[in-house]
């Protein structure tokens, strides 16, 4: 890998790394540099802002999911010849599962691994010099981790920065700049995360903000200075299985995707793309039905909650997806998955008919997180894989199951579980996920299958 890569971590989520990273790269372009994104973990929405800034896709890079040479073929993808990679750390830049040195998803993981040097945020609000203690503290956790310095957010007042900034000094920390404290340089959230990009409409305008301000207070030659080439090619731990994208399937895609259908990974896409399959989309909130000429429908998680009264009103999408599934194989992520099945229980209670491909029933109302990674093993041959295939990915989503239509019309009317579910530390869940003849769905969204 040619290009130099720096990741941006934090000691806790909500720490401003987003913006930083938004900043970063958007400050970055404008001086002519050839910026590209990586996310770490299995977040789909910080990447769509990464993607609105430097103007490529941003692909997840993830510990857990992947295998070595997966993510090394990753960082290698993002790398242009002469350009930088930054990559944005999730949670913690130590926080993943127990158990697992150096496969815990932890963004540390990836930066010790590949010798990736960490530009350290902190939030200040309610602190000074302690900043130092919290920034030496991470500088010592792991010696295989070089913290290149810190960029300090929310800074209040000459005063509150002076301060913090002789907290670094006194630990030996570098200080590579600051935010000030302005709510118009946090994005906004909702209960998966942030509001989507692609639902902002005044989001270039924000990105242009957000790189005046890291262009005024952000030492960018340091910056750049501190980007090198990932020094290791990926290779395996004793034990530990290779992954890939799982497989496409289909040779002609439907993928859904509007502002309820977007959460797809795009090393995934690209993976079957490169298989030479081609991806046609199509959006169910225009009442768009999956075109015919594919041979495979696949529904993204998303934020059909939010628009479930549109979709049980898209009779040609219901309709078209019904013919589909008659003779081509149908499988719904998270969102997907409940879109597949009866009914959907919008946050006020309103209940929504769907497409009525799988049984199950869901709910908003009571809302329940739900949380952590997957590891399934396929049943039977499925569009994950066949028999005895595992698939590593993510649950994350705030529905219940509310009932099957099972509980009404008998037992000939339940789905089948085709999938045998761990968590990620390897504890049996039972088996998961729906299946109805060409129909799947599973809550899970699926990253990588093992090799």
């Amino acid at each position: 890998m040619t290009a130099g890569a720096l990741l941006v971590g934090a000691p806790r989520s909500g720490a401003g790394k987003t913006t930083l990273t938004v900043g970063l790269i958007a400050a970055l372009n404008a001086r002519g540099r050839r910026v590209r994104a990586l996310k770490c973990g299995p977040d789909y929405i910080d990447a769509a802002f990464h993607a609105a800034a430097s103007g490529a896709e941003c692909a997840n890079i993830d510990s857990w999911a992947m295998s070595p040479g997966h993510m090394a073929e990753i960082l290698e993808s993002a790398a242009e010849p002469g350009g930088l990679v930054v990559v944005e750390s999730a949670m913690g830049l130590f926080d993943g599962i127990a158990g697992q040195a150096g496969r815990s998803g932890a963004a540390a993981d990836i930066a010790v691994r590949f010798g990736i040097p960490v530009v350290l945020a902190i939030d200040i609000a309610g602190q000074a010099q302690s900043a130092g203690a919290v920034a030496r503290g991470f500088a010592d956790f792991d010696p295989g981790l070089e913290i290149g310095g810190v960029i300090l957010n929310g800074v209040a007042s000459e005063r509150h920065l002076r301060t913090a900034t002789e907290g670094l000094a006194s630990a030996g920390i570098a200080r590579l700049g600051w935010l000030p404290r302005r709510e118009k340089f946090a994005f906004q959230d909702r209960h998966l995360g942030l509001v989507q990009a692609r639902e902002r409409h005044d989001l270039a305008k924000e990105i242009a903000a957000l790189a005046d301000q890291v262009a005024a207070t952000v030492d960018l030659d340091r910056i750049e200075a501190l980007a090198r080439p990932t020094r290791e090619t990926g290779h395996a731990d004793a034990g530990q299985a290779a992954t890939r994208a799982p497989d496409p399937p289909g040779q002609r895609i439907a993928l859904a995707d509007d502002d309820a259908f977007s959460f797809i990974y795009p090393h995934m896409t690209a993976a079957w793309r490169r298989q030479g399959t081609e991806i046609v989309h199509f959006s169910p909130l225009a009442d768009e039905a999956p075109p015919d000429e594919c041979d495979a429908c696949w529904l993204p998680g998303g934020y059909p909650e939010l628009h479930a009264g549109r979709i049980a009103a898209a009779g040609r999408f219901l309709e078209g997806l019904g013919r589909f599934a008659e003779t081509r194989p149908v499988h719904g992520e998270c969102g997907g998955y409940m879109v597949l099945g009866e009914t959907l229980e919008d946050p006020d209670g309103g209940v929504h008919a769907m497409a009525g491909l799988l049984g199950h029933r869901t709910s908003f109302r009571n809302r329940k997180l739900h949380l952590g990674y997957r590891r399934a093993v396929a049943m039977q041959d499925c569009v994950l894989g066949k028999a005895g295939t595992a698939v590593r990915g993510h649950e994350f989503h705030y529905a219940t199951i509310v009932g099957d239509a099972g509980d009404d019309a008998g037992d000939d009317s339940r789905d089948d579980a085709f999938l045998t579910v761990f968590d990620g530390e390897g504890r049996p869940l039972g088996a998961g996920g729906g299946r109805r003849g060409t129909v799947t769905g599973t809550f899970f969204h699926a990253i990588a299958r093992e090799t």
